[in-house]
C-alpha cells in the first residue's frame, strides 16, 4: 500500500509517516520510482508506534524496544521496562512541580485578595 493509504488506515498524517521511517521505526519498500510500498504488517506497526507516543514516550525511546514488542509480548521485552520507570518518574517530577505552581499561585491570589478584600 502507498503511503497516502497507510495515512488514512491508520490516522497519521503523511508527515508523521515520513518522520517515523526517517527514526527507524518503520521501514518501507521503495520501488523503482522511489515511492514508498508498505505492507499490511505497517498498520499494526504505526498504531503501535501511536500507542506508545499517546504514553508520553518519544520515538528515540520507542526505537530502543519497537522491534521486540512487535516480535514478542510487551513483557518479554526487558528493554521496556527501563524506559517505563524512567518516564514514571519524569512524570512524578513534573507532578511535583506542578503541584508546587499551584501552591505558589494560590498564596499570591489569597495575598492579593487580602489585599484588595476581595474574596478570589
Amino acid at each position: 500500500m502507498k503511503i497516502g493509504e497507510l495515512a488514512k488506515q491508520t490516522g497519521v498524517s503523511i508527515r508523521s509517516l515520513r518522520y517515523y521511517e526517517q527514526m527507524g521505526l518503520l521501514a518501507p519498500e521503495r520501488q523503482e520510482n522511489g515511492y514508498r510500498e508498505y505492507n499490511k504488517f505497517a498498520i499494526e506497526q504505526v498504531n503501535t508506534i501511536v500507542f506508545y507516543l499517546n504514553l508520553g514516550l518519544s520515538t528515540e525511546q520507542i526505537a530502543h524496544f519497537l522491534h521486540c514488542v512487535l516480535k514478542n509480548k510487551e513483557a518479554f521485552c526487558r528493554e521496556i521496562m527501563p524506559i517505563y520507570e524512567s518516564k514514571l518518574a519524569e512524570i512524578e517530577s513534573q507532578l511535583r512541580q506542578l503541584q508546587q505552581l499551584k501552591s505558589n499561585l494560590q498564596e499570591r491570589i489569597a495575598a492579593i485578595a487580602m489585599e484588595t478584600g476581595s474574596n478570589a
